[in-house]
């Protein structure tokens, strides 16, 4: 497939060389010096138009050069999700993966200058983890216009832009099984906190409002507070669950966090506060602190997702609408509970430590 808009990546550049004017015959028409003058015309552009190029079987292909813009690159998530994504690029062949994404995943303006500095470098295609749902739909569009085709992973999208895909956990069954995990760890009988993310964020929406729904069906459980955001780092997260906990530490029998750099710093403010293994705490999303947490019997659960399945399922799912072949509108990678007994037996110990790019 020849893509003639594309331009090269903004890293490369094309040299031009000036090369002495040929001596031409007197019989040498203006018509020739026309075509001798376009023929070096293609030649020097060629392979900015192109993209990049490999050598198949003696035939020039051109690769496909895919954008994966996760929320954020600070987290084991989006390490995994590159591994998949890498991972889709060896299977298919012929793709080229552009990782770049804002450090932190409360960067949406950085995200948005991520997705239209590929825009204006002419990618095939995007695959994208909005850390806003709202935000990000204006640079869509504008990817829409340019006819760049765009799946949305791991965090949904408001409605107006066209996309490919959604490839993702269903976070709202993720908080219900949350929530459920909790119920039972406490007895189906207590008092428990549950801690925001960040406005904006679907996904994490998506799983409060399910644990919520999970917590409305145990007549034996109240709520002592779930409208508190603990923010997109670890620290902030200690931060403000050391302030609730502390508040409610004669009352709380259960907590729930949202999302890794939550969970990190719920499970640190637990311990600093004397109150590990004390309130029972389910996560989302693992890391090695709280994977260590369940055989500590400080962490009561941790539910899962697939990140590398994630990635790698949104690659594919872009090269084949590429290639003119269907893709489904809505790709789920599944959900998971992984606890202190089941956390050795497949699919959970794989999902505690998925592949992670550069390992």
């Amino acid at each position: 497939m020849h893509f003639l808009t594309r331009l090269a990546p903004a890293v490369q550049t094309t040299t031009y060389k000036v090369f002495p004017m040929l001596q031409l015959s007197r019989a040498a028409s203006f018509t020739s010096i026309l075509s001798c003058a376009w023929l070096f015309l293609i030649s020097g552009c060629d392979s900015s138009l192109s993209g990049v190029s490999t050598s198949k079987g003696g035939t020039k292909v051109n690769k496909l050069r895919i954008a994966v813009i996760p929320k954020g690159t600070s987290h084991q998530f989006w390490r995994s999700v590159h591994a998949g994504a890498e991972a889709a690029a060896k299977e298919v062949g012929d793709v080229e993966i552009l990782w770049k994404g804002p450090e932190t995943e409360a960067d949406t303006s950085g995200q948005i200058a991520v997705v239209k500095n590929f825009i204006t470098n002419r990618v095939d295609g995007i695959v994208l983890a909005p850390n806003h749902s709202q935000s990000l739909m204006d640079v869509v569009s504008e990817a829409n216009a340019e006819n760049i085709p765009v799946v949305i992973f791991d965090s949904g999208l408001g409605k107006g832009p066209k996309i490919v895909s959604y490839v993702a956990t269903d976070n709202h069954r993720g908080g219900v099984l949350a929530g459920k995990c909790l119920a039972e760890a406490i007895g189906h009988q207590g008092k428990v906190i549950m801690l925001r993310y960040n406005p904006g964020s679907e996904s994490t929406e998506q799983r409060e409002v399910g644990f919520l729904e999970a917590m409305e069906e145990e007549k034996g459980i109240e709520v002592l507070s779930s409208d508190q955001y603990a923010g997109t780092k670890t620290e902030e997260a200690l931060a403000k669950a050391t302030q609730l906990l502390n508040k409610y530490r004669d009352q709380v029998n259960g907590i729930f966090a949202v999302c890794e750099p939550n969970c990190n710093g719920v499970l640190e403010a637990l311990s600093q506060t004397g109150l590990a293994s004390k309130v029972k705490f389910v996560a989302f999303d693992p890391s090695d602190t709280l994977i260590r947490g369940m055989s500590e019997n400080t962490v009561a659960g941790i539910m899962l997702q697939d990140p590398f399945e994630m990635g790698r399922q949104s690659v594919l799912a872009l090269t084949k609408h590429l290639r003119k072949e269907a893709v489904e509108p809505v790709i789920s990678t599944g959900e998971y509970v992984a606890t202190p007994d089941n956390q050795a037996k497949p699919p959970y110990d794989r999902l505690l430590r998925p592949a992670q790019h550069g390992q």
